[in-house]
């Protein structure tokens, strides 16, 4: 027994060594040769490393490179690296950088935005996405086309912080985009869930029995991971105040975000909502709590982990996304849906920011770059991979890759004018932003 699972280890072990290996050499050849935004150029390098396994696998010289390819992803795990893994890191972190008090203060914006507008998002997808299948002739079930409205909307808060890190933007843009994007997150996982209830699937033993069993499960996800965020966040705050050492409060902030994931989870509330509401305490009370070195410290730790966690990530959509066999329908379906998403995007976004706009002084370009900047990501696919074998699973699958791809390959490569657009016509710009 023990002989295996030090196997199993090993086989995880060397899975990672070798994804963090090919990583940074996509990493470099990014670096030093086409200097496009980090997530965006290892997406695209994994994705053609992708398409040449298949090329030279179609050829008969693979010498088993797509084998040892879909055994390394399969050995990481998709959904477990992300839901599991790296995505409490990356949501403490990104909150962990917010001015907590400014999102605070434009807290109508962000609210309406994460909530109101994933919902209606949600419902404009799975209808849309509903309707794209049955045009090419693919049935799915209406509640699993809800279950892939709540997959695909929630912005990927790694992506865009990725983005907003490239311009200096107003505080103002940051906290609106950023937030929305840390909060919709966690909002769209416990929509997931909701809707894996109403449609009788198992989404990680959160099964709900109809309307009812589907709006308790997203009352007790969404209303107690922000308690429980909230509780541990101030416990986190309360122990880094009481001492003054860097190392031991950077150790208490990792045990915060680990061991606070693994409660929510037993818990049975949301453990993204909890990380994103545990850094937003953490971070309004830091300068009560770190001297200005250990803050100083502190955040360069955090904003180095996330960077290197977000490379990781994107590296493993890229290598991810092609490997996974398709066939006609799903793809012309899937290339419907891309607009579907752009479509439920508009809608998610433009009644809210019109509602709050001229109260929270947001400039025009605001809705548009919402819009376009709504990039999709690694959460998207490990909900959708994390779905339970069925005949509709394959048909969400290749629609999720499609949204992500053309999200991190189009948007992610065009959307710099418009977050420079909008940053030079927002009132607080004091001076021209750049790269």
């Amino acid at each position: 027994m023990a002989g295996r699972a030090d196997a199993t280890m090993g086989l995880v072990v060397s899975a990672f060594v070798t994804l963090l290996c090919l990583t940074a050499v996509l990493a470099w050849v990014n670096e030093r040769f086409v200097r496009i935004p980090t997530t965006v150029g290892v997406t695209l390098a994994g994705a053609l490393s992708s398409l040449l396994v298949l090329g030279l696998e179609a050829l008969g010289i693979s010498v088993g490179l797509k084998a040892r390819a879909q055994e390394m992803l399969q050995t990481l795990d998709f959904t477990a690296f992300v839901l599991n893994g790296i995505l409490s890191v990356l949501l403490f972190a990104g909150a962990l950088s917010l001015d907590a008090r400014r999102l605070l203060h434009q807290r109508a914006g962000i609210f309406t935005l994460a909530t109101a507008g994933t919902i209606v998002s949600a419902v404009v997808a799975g209808a849309g996405a509903w309707a794209a299948f049955r045009v090419v002739g693919l049935e799915l079930p209406f509640a699993w086309a809800l279950l892939f409205g709540a997959l695909i909307s929630p912005t990927d808060p790694v992506a865009v912080l990725d983005m907003l890190r490239r311009v200096n933007a107003p505080p103002r843009l940051k906290t609106l985009i950023a937030g929305e994007s840390l909060f919709n997150d966690g909002v769209g996982v416990v929509l997931f869930v909701a809707f894996a209830g109403l449609a009788g699937v198992d989404a990680g033993g959160h099964v709900g029995a109809g309307l009812g069993g589907a709006l308790l499960v997203f009352a007790r996800e969404a209303v107690g991971g922000v308690a429980f965020g909230a509780a541990l966040g101030w416990l986190g705050y309360r122990m880094c105040r009481s001492i003054d050492g860097h190392i031991v409060e950077i150790v208490i902030t990792l045990a915060l975000v680990a061991g606070g994931y693994l409660a929510a989870d037993t818990l049975g509330v949301s453990g993204p909502l909890a990380m994103v509401v545990a850094g937003l305490v953490v971070s309004a009370g830091k300068e009560e709590a770190f001297d200005p070195v250990t803050r100083e410290q502190l955040e360069g730790f955090w904003e180095t982990l996330e960077q290197v966690l977000t490379v990781l990530l994107f590296a493993f959509i890229g290598f991810d996304v092609l490997l996974t066999e398709t066939f006609g329908p799903q793809v012309l379906a899937s290339v419907l849906i891309i607009g579907v998403a752009l479509l439920a995007r508009a809608a998610s976004v433009i009644v809210p920011i019109r509602l709050v706009r001229h109260r929270d002084g947001y400039g025009p370009g605001t809705i548009r770059l919402l819009v376009w900047g709504g990039l999709r990501g690694g959460i998207a696919i490990s909900l959708a991979l994390g779905l339970p074998p069925s005949p509709y699973r394959a048909h969400l699958v290749t629609a999720t890759y499609a949204v992500v791809l053309f999200s991190i390959a189009v948007q992610g490569l065009t959307v710099m004018p418009l977050v420079r657009r909008a940053a030079a016509a927002d009132p607080e710009t004091a001076a021209p932003h750049g790269t």
